[in-house]
């Protein structure tokens, strides 16, 4: 059903980021202008070429789960339920007074349970198969983000988890937005979650030189659109959104932040780790998204980009940026908001989506950090310093993953 059905708004907004938790959390670490890339703590990272991340300082998931539940799950589930809590209280929603055959969950991860999995791997080593911790199985593969989601909070409507890479989380928001939009539910949690950092993981990205080596000055290792970029940062986060049919939200006199009026995906088809160099396919999938919002280039106000901070990544996404929006593209505000919490794989595009309605909502578009000599092949709007206080009409964001992913979300301001 392509742009004939029902309308569908974004009523809360849940995240655990490395710089902060639940809407205001990460709006306040936004406001901050302060990386949260570091040294690793999580383990020894000396024998690597990379030694930083972007680390979640203080997540104590019993302070969000009940004891029993938050000993079941792994992180990157924890993760992901502790962010769907928040963003249903943030939408001031109780899920036993609702129908919740009417709701239900999408996310994305590109590692899912993976980090969990490989800390068995020494248990299982030292003690066999009676080491291993019980919920191993039920752990490791991505759609325990969405099942758990589902079993914490009852939703029996719409459920499944994608693991396309780093566009993970902005599918899943589509796919949660084009789920209402054709009646199949009336509430939808989307979003993504990502704890990847564990040696073999984390080895197994540094191996093929895709991650920044600024180990000496971590703070400023992810810099979007610079020329002295070197790769992106690993980090860990979830973001869940709370999408609603627009006139049940009305109704009940929620909040709405944005509307969420457009989606699409497509591959490249190219390379399994570079972008296809004419950066056509990304570009192809902005032209997708904003035909499914019925709204023209010249509309849009500010783009949230990709902005891994790798060379390639980055001078593409700036060309197919300009191939979609010709002259427009340097009226465009553009950000590249990783400098901030690094490249949380497949929950980056979920944490971006819900930084674009925090935006519109408060009127304050955030900076580029770290940009401090732009690339001139990355020569659009990039915003630096204090960012700015501009309230678009019409906002895009990009995902883009390994495998050749393009994904990209339209937002329109509420009416």
């Amino acid at each position: 059903m392509k742009n004939g059905g029902r309308r569908v708004v974004i009523t809360g907004v849940g995240a655990v980021t490395p710089i902060g938790t639940g809407a205001d959390g990460l709006w306040a670490g936004l406001a901050a202008r302060s990386s949260a890339v570091r040294e690793i703590t999580r383990f020894d990272p000396t024998p690597f070429r990379s030694r930083i991340a972007a680390e979640i300082p203080d997540f104590r998931p019993q302070d969000h789960l009940d004891a029993k539940r938050a000993k079941r799950l792994d992180r990157f589930s924890q993760l992901a339920v502790t962010s769907a809590r928040f963003a249903l209280t943030d939408a001031d929603l109780d899920p036993a007074r609702e129908d919740r055959d009417r709701i239900g969950a999408m996310m994305g991860s590109a590692l899912g349970g993976v980090a969990f999995a490989e800390s068995q791997i020494e248990r299982f080593r030292a003690e066999g198969p009676r080491g291993l911790d019980p919920a191993l199985a039920l752990a490791v593969f991505p759609g325990a983000a969405s099942c758990n989601i589902a079993i914490a909070f009852g939703f029996t409507g719409p459920n499944s988890t994608n693991a396309m890479s780093c566009a993970s989380g902005t599918i899943a928001v589509g796919e949660a937005f084009h789920a209402i939009r054709e009646d199949r539910a009336d509430v939808m949690l989307a979003g993504g979650a990502e704890a990847p950092l564990a040696p073999m993981t984390y080895a197994a990205f540094s191996v093929i030189r895709a991650m920044s080596t600024r180990n000496d000055d971590p703070a400023h290792a992810s810099r979007p659109f610079d020329e002295d970029r070197d790769g992106f940062v690993m980090g860990e986060g979830a973001a869940v959104l709370v999408l609603e049919e627009r006139e049940r939200a009305v109704a009940r006199g929620a909040k709405i932040y944005a509307e969420l009026a457009g989606f699409a995906f497509t591959n490249d088809a190219y390379h399994m780790t570079a972008p296809r160099p004419d950066g056509r396919q990304a570009a192809r999938a902005m032209h997708l998204a904003l035909a499914d919002a019925r709204v023209a280039p010249v509309e849009v106000g500010y783009i949230n980009a990709h902005g891994s901070s790798t060379p390639l990544n980055d001078a593409t996404e700036t060309a197919a940026i300009k191939h979609v929006f010709g002259d427009h593209a340097y009226r465009l505000s553009v950000s590249g908001t990783k400098g901030y919490y690094g490249h949380a794989l497949g929950a980056s595009g979920a944490i971006e989506v819900a930084i674009c309605a925090l935006a519109m909502e408060r009127r304050w578009l955030p900076p580029t950090i770290n940009l401090e000599r732009p690339d001139p092949a990355c020569d659009l709007d990039c915003l630096r310093g204090d960012g700015r206080a501009a309230a678009p009409d019409v906002v895009l964001t990009n995902s883009f993953g390994f495998g050749g992913i393009n994904a990209a979300v339209v937002l329109r301001r509420p009416d």
